[in-house]
């Protein structure tokens, strides 16, 4: 028959196999040179068929998903590392303030190393004599203290029970149960051991590499710059300059507004006859350091002493001096003296003392916002210099 003829034309029929050169479109999942068919249902397609507002949304959620899971990795290992991260925060934070003094030296033609020695000497002589100083003019008021203290609880005690509707029994049980929640909450031996260790041995850590970077610091930097591929060198250049000048300025400007602040509250305490004028302005100058929260637990510090010490007309004078210059502190010096290349949000402020308390304690507290001022301020200048060389590429 001519159908069972060799090389005649035949219709392929279903479940047939394909001859060479032939295209099945139906059941058939390859074409003719093996490539997958797509019939418009893969994930590509998927993706696309999404509004832009929920693809927008995914990107983002994503994007934040992996910053916050890198910042708590970094948050864990300083945890981990807590003494190592607080002599580096501490290095760096001195190495910045105390900068200018190394440059004067260096300009009177003293060799790097005993520049840097003398600068680290100059620091250690500030410290141990300011402490002399505080020990010296506070160590007889103690005794002089617990009377007054004592005599100033009592004025308390009964200012409190004609006031409020307290009464003896009442404020002695409140009194009973604080006593012995500070008891049980008192730190073990063992511990308190560790971390004197380790406190002492971050603060020796700090100083031989607070040396260390004053000498070499420079050259350390430079040495960085030259392992960085040439596009990049230039804004990796401008951005750490930036942020090393911010650091700088909020050190030393921190340093200034703490000792004002130190000074005002402890002449207000001085007129008002507060006892260890001298320690309470010393820790209102630390607190200094931790802006906004510091400023605040340092006066209510003050306050509490005053009123304890003098009775309540005393602790409103003290309050009122406090308010007075932590109010031209913030309005007047900050604005003056911190520029508006190292000013922050007081919410941002909040925000990462808050978190640096949160992470690593107190020293967290103390380092946490002139981190976040100096990457903000290296973010800031690479946005700008991508900004300046998008402007050029398309005029």
């Amino acid at each position: 028959m001519a159908a069972d003829e060799p090389g005649a034309d035949t219709a392929p029929t279903t479940g047939s196999t394909p001859t060479r050169g032939s295209t099945v479109t139906t059941g058939s999942t390859t074409t003719t040179d093996g490539s997958p068919v797509t019939d418009g249902t893969g994930p590509r397609q998927a993706w696309t068929a999404l509004p832009w507002l929920v693809r927008t949304a995914v990107l983002w959620s994503a994007c934040l998903v992996v910053i916050v899971a890198g910042l708590y990795l970094l948050g864990k290992i300083a945890v981990l590392l807590a003494p190592l991260a607080i002599a580096l925060a501490a290095t760096i934070f001195l190495t910045a303030l105390l900068d200018p003094v190394l440059l004067l030296l260096r300009r009177l033609r003293l060799p790097a190393a005993l520049a840097a020695l003398l600068t680290v000497l100059l620091l250690l002589g500030i410290l141990v004599g300011l402490g002399a100083l505080v020990w010296n003019l506070t160590a007889s008021q103690f005794d002089q203290l617990s009377q007054e203290l004592t005599q100033g609880l009592d004025r308390s005690r009964d200012f409190v029970t004609s006031t409020l509707p307290v009464s003896d029994a009442q404020l002695d049980k409140l009194v009973e149960q604080a006593r012995q929640g500070l008891s049980g909450s008192s730190p073990d031996p063992v511990a308190g051991a560790r971390t004197a260790s380790e406190v002492v041995g971050s603060a020796l850590l700090a100083l031989v590499l607070l040396f260390f970077l004053l000498k070499d610091g420079r050259s350390m930097w430079h040495w960085m710059l030259s392992r960085v591929a040439d596009p990049t060198r230039p804004v990796m250049t401008e951005a750490g300059r930036a942020g090393w000048q911010t650091l700088g300025a909020y050190s030393r400007g921190t340093m200034l507004i703490a000792a004002i602040d130190a000074i005002g509250i402890g002449l207000a305490l001085v007129l008002l006859r507060v006892p260890l004028a001298l320690p309470l302005a010393l820790i209102t100058f630390l607190g200094g350091f931790v802006p906004i929260i510091g400023a605040t637990v340092a006066g209510a510090v003050a306050v509490l002493v005053a009123l304890a010490a003098n009775g309540p007309t005393t602790a409103l004078l003290t309050l009122a001096a406090v308010i007075a210059v932590q109010q031209i502190e913030g309005n007047l010096l900050e604005p003056l003296v911190m520029k508006r290349q190292v000013r922050l949000h007081p919410a941002v402020i909040l925000v990462a003392v808050t978190a640096g308390t949160l992470i690593a304690g107190i020293a967290g507290a103390f380092v946490s916002v002139p981190i976040t001022a100096v990457v903000w301020r290296v973010i800031d200048t690479v946005q700008r210099r991508r900004s300046a060389a998008s402007g050029l590429i398309t005029g």
